[in-house]
């Protein structure tokens, strides 16, 4: 990741768009593009104004407008974007006060790191969340006055093991039996390969990756440890990638909890320590 106004300038001469990307309430990562010769200094200095009203638990209409100021250090080559593409995350400022906004996900973060440092107790803290998923081949869900159903499918799947539709080459998953096998059983080793490949593209250290418990395509991918923010935004970069990476492969990549009745369903535990003049406490 580029550390510097000056750097993230030069950057942007090689790519054909800026992705200006920030954090809504609910966590859901929001942005908007610019053709890269409008990146300048002045942009870094001045931000972008946007609408606060149009996004989820931000201002009411009478007091939409709000500012994006954009941050260097977060900036990278978008590993997954058709066209070349500089992606940078912004923190939200009110236009009129020029402070931190309350609710930008990213000034809570730096909140907390300045109280740990406030209380005495260290002066650093690392994170490393284990975020699991599924992808998924095929899915299908609806919601209407005469029915309302989901459906999810992967060729892994154990229910598929008599599947007559289509050629069926066997070797499915059974419930909580997807720990660890190598391939064909494992169908999904290279595309997670792109997956971390591209994240570390993208900036993102990687440790590991390999199947998770469940059958129907259960993955984790294992990122270094970091500090909040920087972890934060990391998350964000990871899920962002790999949904978008099994999207090319036509397949589909979710976070939800819990998918798949009677096996494992995905989690997200965090390692964490806190540390005080290069001392873990």
């Amino acid at each position: 990741m580029a550390k510097t106004v000056k750097e993230v300038l030069e950057l942007a001469k090689n790519v054909k768009m800026v992705d200006l990307r920030f954090i809504d309430l609910p966590g859901t990562w929001q942005h908007f593009s610019i053709p890269a010769h409008r990146l300048s200094l002045d942009l870094f200095e001045e931000g972008i104004p946007f609408d606060g009203s149009s996004i989820r638990g931000f201002q009411e209409i009478h007091e939409s407008d709000m500012l994006l100021l954009l941050d260097p250090d977060t900036a990278f080559i978008d590993p997954v974007a058709e066209l070349p593409t500089l992606v940078i995350s912004c923190d939200v400022y009110d236009p009129i006060t020029k402070q931190p906004y309350s609710r930008d996900p990213r000034y809570v973060a730096k909140k907390a790191e300045a109280y740990l440092k406030q209380t005495g107790i260290g002066d650093t803290a690392f994170f490393g969340p284990e975020a699991e998923f599924f992808i998924f081949d095929n899915i299908r869900y609806g919601s209407s006055t005469n029915e309302s159903f989901y459906e999810i499918d992967s060729a892994e799947g154990w229910w598929n093991s008599g599947d007559k539709s289509k050629p069926n080459f066997g070797g499915q998953i059974l419930p909580k039996r997807g720990y660890f096998p190598v391939p064909p059983t494992d169908t999904l080793q290279t595309l997670r390969s792109q997956i971390v490949m591209s994240l570390e593209e993208a900036g993102v250290e990687m440790e590991i990756h390999h199947h998770e418990v469940a059958t129907a395509g259960q993955v984790e991918l294992g990122m270094k440890f970091n500090t909040l923010i920087r972890m934060a935004d990391q998350l964000l970069v990871y899920k962002y990638i790999a949904k978008n990476v099994a999207r090319q492969h036509g397949k589909t990549a979710t976070f939800m909890p819990k998918p798949v009745f009677g096996d494992n369903g995905s989690g997200m535990h965090v390692h964490s320590s806190i540390w005080k003049n290069g001392k873990n406490v």
